[in-house]
Parts: C-alpha cells; sequence; structure tokens
C-alpha cells in the first residue's frame, strides 16, 4: 500500500506518543512492507524521495535523523516508529559482522557471557630458566607474533610472587572484527585438541599451548587469569553488547544529523552574504563605467570646442595681417591722414600683440586642461582596477571558505563514524589534503587581498593630496556666487552672532560683543576635552548625536536663543566628521547647490565649464 506522510493532515507534538504507537502497530502487521527481496530496505513513509532503497545502517540513519529533526510532528512519529521497528525486529541485519558471527556460533552462544572488552587466555606456556637459574617466561611480543594471524592487540604473560604462571591474557580489538578473531583464535587451538575442554579433560598431557576465548567461568576463577579479566574487563552477552553499539549509532547518527542541519544553516548565509556582496560590486562596476562613458564624451567636447577656438583664432590673425598690409600699401596725402594712419597701425599691432598674447594663453591652459583631463582619467581606470581586482578577490574568497567550510562539515561526520574501511579512510585523508590546499590558498588570497588594501590605502592618500592642491590653487578663483566653494568645515557662523547683537546691544556695542562672544565659543570648541556628544543606534548602526542635556549648550540657548545654539551645534557636528581629533577647522570642496563634499571629477568639471564660457566671452 502507497502511503506518503505530508498526504494527511498533520498533528500536534502531544499526538506524537499516540500517532507513533499508531504506526508501529501497523509495521508489526506487516501493513507496510520494509525489507525488499534483494536484502535492501525501503522507508514506507518517504516513497515519493528520490532515494528510495537503503542499507540497513542507512535506513536506520534516515529514520533516527528524522525522528529528531524539526520536521512536522507526523513525520516525525512515523520515522520514530519505523526506528523501533527496525531496532527490535531486524537487529539481526544491523551489521555484517555480527551477522557472520552469528552463522558461525550457536543460539546458546548468543546468550553466553564473554568477558568484554574481547580477551582470550593461553595456558602451558614453557618456562625457561636463564643463566642465573630464575626461571624466564616467554615475553608478550613474542606471543603476539606468533598470534599475529588473529591481530591481537596486546599479550599480558601472567606472573606470581614465585615466578611465571605458565599463562596469558590475549587483548582483541573492541569491536565486531576483534569478536570474530577472537573466535578464529579459538577455533585454531580447538581444531588442534588445544582447547579449553582437551584442557580440562586430559589433565596438561599435551606439552604444547592451549588457548580458548574467556568467558563467566574464566572470569569468576581465582588466580591471577581471573584477577587480570576482572581488573580489565566486564561479563557481557553478544546481543547486551548488539544492543549497546546500537543505542551508541542512533545517538550518533541523531548527533550528526543535528550538526549537518546546523552547518546547511550556515553554509545558506555564507551562500547568502555572497550573493549581496555581488550584487552590490556588480551595481558599483555600473556605475563606475556610466562614470567613465560621461568624463570620455564631456573630454571628448572639450578638444573639439578648443579647435573651433583655435580656427577662429586663425582666422582673426589672417584677416588683421591682410588688413595691416593693405595700411602699410596705402599713400598718406596729408599730415592728419598720416597721423590717422598711424594711430589706426599702433592700435592694429596692439590688437594682434593681444591675440598673440590670448593664443599662448589659450595653448598654455589647453595644455593644463588636456593634463588634468588624462589625470582624471588615469585615477578613474586605476580605481576601477581596483575595484575589479577588490572584487575577483572578495569573490574567491568566500567560494574558498564556503569550500572549506563544507569538507571540514564532511570531515567531521567521517570522523564521528569510526570506520574501518580502506577506502573510507582513503577518502578521509584524500579530503584533509584537499582541505589543507583550501586553507593554504585561502592564506594567500589574504595575503594578496592585504596588498590590494595597501595599495588602496595609497591611492586614497594620492587623491586626499590632490584634493589638497586642488584647494590651494582655486582659493584665489572661487568664490561665495560659484556653484563649488571652498569651505571652512567647523568654522562658527558669525553673522549669527551679530545678529543678535545687533537686537541686544546698541550699534556701536553691537559688533564688539559678537566678536567677543564669537572668540569666546571658538575656543569652547577647539578645546578636545569638551565632548558634548552621545551614542545611539539606527538600523543597526551606531551614531552620534548631540547631547541635548549638555551644561554649556544649554546655558547658550538660554542667554542667546536658538540661533546661536544652532550656529555652534552646526559647527560642532562638523568638527566631528571632518577634524574629531584636531577640533581645528579644515578647507573642503563644497558643492553650495547641493549643500554637500564636491567630488574632484565634479570640480574639474566645473573648472573646465567656466574656462570655455570666459572664452566666449573674449573679444
Amino acid at each position: 500500500m502507497d502511503y506518503s506522510s505530508g498526504e494527511e493532515s498533520d498533528i500536534s507534538d502531544s499526538q506524537i506518543p499516540e500517532q507513533e504507537d499508531k504506526a508501529y502497530s501497523e509495521l508489526k502487521s506487516g501493513k507496510y512492507k520494509v525489507k525488499r527481496s534483494n536484502g535492501m530496505y525501503r522507508c514506507p513513509f518517504c516513497l515519493g524521495k528520490k532515494k528510495r532503497d537503503y542499507h540497513y545502517k542507512d535506513l536506520l540513519q534516515h529514520s533516527t535523523g528524522i525522528g529528531s529533526s524539526n520536521r512536522t510532528a507526523k513525520v516525525k512519529a512515523n520515522h520514530l516508529a519505523l526506528s523501533k521497528y527496525l531496532d527490535k525486529y531486524l537487529t539481526e541485519n544491523a551489521n555484517p559482522s555480527v551477522e557472520s558471527v552469528s552463522q558461525n556460533s550457536s543460539k546458546t552462544e548468543q546468550e553466553e557471557l564473554f568477558v568484554w572488552p574481547w580477551m582470550g587466555i593461553l595456558v602451558n606456556l614453557l618456562t625457561e630458566f636463564n643463566k642465573d637459574g630464575k626461571p624466564v617466561s616467554v615475553s608478550g611480543t613474542k606471543l603476539k607474533e606468533q598470534l599475529s594471524g588473529f591481530n591481537p592487540l596486546k599479550v599480558h604473560p601472567q606472573w606470581s610472587p614465585m615466578g611465571p604462571t605458565g599463562t596469558a591474557v590475549v587483548d582483541f580489538r573492541k569491536d565486531w572484527t576483534g569478536f570474530k578473531d577472537a573466535l578464529a583464535f579459538e577455533k585454531y587451538f580447538e581444531a588442534r585438541h588445544l582447547g579449553k575442554k582437551d584442557w580440562n579433560h586430559k589433565k596438561h598431557a599435551a606439552p604444547d599451548m592451549y588457548g580458548w576465548v574467556a568467558r563467566a567461568d574464566d572470569y569468576e576463577s581465582s588466580g591471577k587469569v581471573g584477577e587480570h579479566l576482572r581488573r580489565n574487563g566486564d561479563l557481557k552477552s553478544v546481543s547486551e553488547i548488539s544492543r549497546e553499539e546500537n543505542m551508541k549509532t542512533k545517538k550518533l547518527v541523531a548527533n550528526l544529523a543535528s550538526e549537518i542541519e546546523v552547518k546547511n544553516k550556515h553554509l545558506h548565509e555564507l551562500e547568502f552574504k555572497y550573493n549581496q556582496t555581488t550584487m552590490s560590486l556588480d551595481k558599483m562596476m555600473t556605475d563606475l563605467k556610466e562614470m567613465l562613458h560621461h568624463a570620455h564624451n564631456h573630454s571628448v567636447n572639450v578638444i573639439k570646442e578648443n579647435e573651433k577656438l583655435r580656427e577662429k583664432l586663425a582666422s582673426k590673425r589672417e584677416e588683421l595681417n591682410f588688413r595691416f598690409e593693405e595700411l602699410n600699401n596705402l599713400v598718406a596725402l596729408t599730415d592728419t591722414e598720416r597721423k590717422k594712419l598711424d594711430d589706426e597701425k599702433k592700435k592694429n599691432a596692439m590688437i594682434s600683440s593681444s591675440l598673440e598674447l590670448a593664443t599662448m594663453k589659450q595653448k598654455e591652459a589647453d595644455e593644463r586642461v588636456s593634463k588634468l583631463i588624462e589625470e582624471h582619467k588615469r585615477e578613474k581606470d586605476d580605481s576601477m582596477k581596483r575595484v575589479v581586482e577588490l572584487e575577483r578577490e572578495l569573490a574567491a574568497k568566500q567560494k574558498l571558505e564556503l569550500e572549506i567550510e563544507q569538507l571540514s562539515g564532511e570531515i567531521e561526520v567521517m570522523k564521528h563514524m569510526e570506520s574501518e574501511e580502506d577506502s573510507i579512510k582513503k577518502r578521509m585523508e584524500e579530503m584533509q589534503a584537499e582541505l589543507n590546499e583550501k586553507i593554504e590558498e585561502q592564506q594567500y588570497l589574504e595575503c594578496l587581498n592585504s596588498s590590494l588594501t595597501s595599495k588602496h590605502f595609497e591611492s586614497n592618500t594620492e587623491l586626499q593630496h590632490a584634493r589638497k592642491q586642488l584647494i590651494k590653487g582655486l582659493r584665489d578663483i572661487l568664490t561665495d556666487r560659484t556653484k563649488i566653494v571652498i569651505r571652512r568645515m567647523g568654522a562658527l557662523d558669525a553673522k549669527a552672532f551679530k545678529d543678535i547683537c545687533k537686537k541686544k546691544f546698541p550699534k556701536e556695542e553691537a559688533d564688539v560683543k559678537a566678536t567677543l562672544l564669537c572668540s569666546e565659543w571658538e575656543e569652547h570648541l577647539k578645546n578636545p576635552d569638551w565632548h558634548p556628544f552621545k551614542v545611539i543606534t539606527i538600523n543597526d548602526k551606531e551614531q552620534e548625536i548631540i547631547r541635548e542635556d549638555d551644561e554649556k549648550l544649554t546655558s547658550l540657548k538660554e542667554q542667546w536663543g536658538d540661533v546661536a545654539y544652532n550656529a555652534v551645534k552646526a559647527a560642532l557636528l562638523e568638527l566631528n566628521e571632518y577634524n574629531p581629533s584636531g577640533r581645528y577647522v579644515i578647507p573642503e570642496l563644497w558643492n553650495l547647490k547641493e549643500e554637500r563634499k564636491a567630488s574632484i571629477g565634479e570640480v574639474i568639471e566645473y573648472v573646465l565649464q567656466q574656462w570655455k564660457q570666459n572664452k566666449r566671452k573674449r573679444p
């Protein structure tokens, strides 16, 4: 019967036990078929998934993981019932090693108590004597070499105060492979009539070494062997050990499922941040391309305009030369006419000289403009290259972080599984090597990013130096009436204090009072110990604002009013933004129309426009 946990309406968390019992009963009754004829298993509650057939361990991991996840209550209940059913009725298929062991041992052995961890017993060991006549037992290392076919971990010869006892305890691995080796060890001695029964019945007739797997009677026996077994092991049945291993596997699977879910969530967050950064950089690149296109068009227009002006000047010069030649060819008939002719010659000579001077000035201006345009273009190209490098670097770095995170997660999962298969070990070694390569690549990218950041800092320093040179060179050209001005950031508005004092004092005292008051507050502004700001958070970003309860500002507002208060407040905000450490006034290029800081590009563009307008106004 086809069934899907999503076809019916969901249940509440309080109904999970009831739904689990219901699904468990249906599984026991055979309503849903879990084990297939080909030895594979199928989840009856996930028939719509791409992966349908599982090995026993994979299906148990699947059901346990979903049962402990954040899925809907009904899905969790159904898969918890499946885990319970697999554990109780299909446990014999849980581990191939257990299955093979079970085929080689009888039903009574399944309930028989063994010493855990698996141990073997050796008796009738030969005792030798050294040169001093003292008894010497065979060493544990030599015995381990003799038993190497059974993969022992260690062999412990037993000693008493009188000397070697002729017995030894063999340690095997704490897993089903170790149990298999222990049984093979016992079968080896039994096949040669050197087993436990032979030892007990023949009364030590043979001189050879006897051996068997340690069980309950050995554990409870007196003597050094019994003491060693009780000190280093416990009594457990095979089914009990199998149940404990299954419980550990379930817990491990649940923990791994939870850890994988957390890793996946973190990976999704990294992917989201990566996509956001990529979109932001794409927009920045588009804006830069538009700005460069606009600057290029503007440069082309300036060059064309200069060509037109050169043509006009050349035409005017030719006209004057032609007129000058005509005047030279005229014959002066009278003194008056000669005088007029001389005056006209002088006038034309002065005009010609002025045109020559204007041509030279224009040529010099053209050269300066060309240099500015080239410099501006070079700076834009450098900025664009750095942005592209940073974009590639950031994208590669984030992609590498994603790969490292995924590899780390996969390696952690494989470490927890504690698998003994060579293919899994080999895969873990390959993944570890790949992870090391990714980490080295990340370190290289971080070094490269640091270098790019340093270059970006140097470029920014050069731009700041260029900005200072522009301010210095345009100080006498830009005025309060131009679009771009040089504004003194953090300067106190003296006009505000003059207007206040004119209202409160006689005309002859107002200017003096305003000057004193303005000087007093300029000193307050320069004082670095006075910091009337507080930090607030707006849209997850910290910002500094003026503290309205500051004693000095409150006194200023009460005594001189809102106009003086706002003037001081504006100067404080500008100083805190442009020079918080020095607390002195600094000049800045300012877009007066839009009330903001002007960029180098728009300053150069404005200067070029003014230069072109002045050229058109020339006679």
